[in-house]
């Protein structure tokens, strides 16, 4: 995999470490909040439901972080998977919650499957 291709599935990876950060552990911060566009009230009430999406998040982390340090050919299966994975999340998410997470989670997602198909 080339380094570029590799940088790209890391940030992802990471990107997605920092997001079960926010919605496991700093749920009601005002960080959160503010990354999220979400009240006090309504933080404290879904304290529970942020904790359940960040810990998928977290699979999703680790499963980009798996495929970018497991060797070929199951390391580019793993990336392939988790790569697409992530993209469809972010399309769910886009048009169920907030058309930001296309450009946070689907757009990266996209170009990290290219970049990976383009080193393979």
């Amino acid at each position: 995999m080339s380094v570029v291709a590799m940088i790209a599935v890391l940030a992802l990876g990471l990107l997605h470490v920092y997001i079960l950060v926010l919605e496991m552990f700093l749920w009601t911060s005002p960080r959160a909040r503010a990354a999220f566009g979400t009240t006090e009230e309504f933080a404290a009430s879904t304290k529970a439901l942020a904790g359940n999406q960040g810990l998928y998040n977290g699979f999703l982390a680790a499963g980009l972080l798996w495929g970018a340090f497991a060797s070929d050919p199951v390391g580019f299966q793993v990336r392939i998977f988790f790569l697409i994975c992530v993209a469809v999340a972010g399309l769910y998410g886009a048009a169920t919650a907030s058309r930001k997470i296309l450009f946070v989670q689907t757009v990266p997602a996209l170009i990290a499957l290219a970049l990976v198909l383009l080193a393979h």
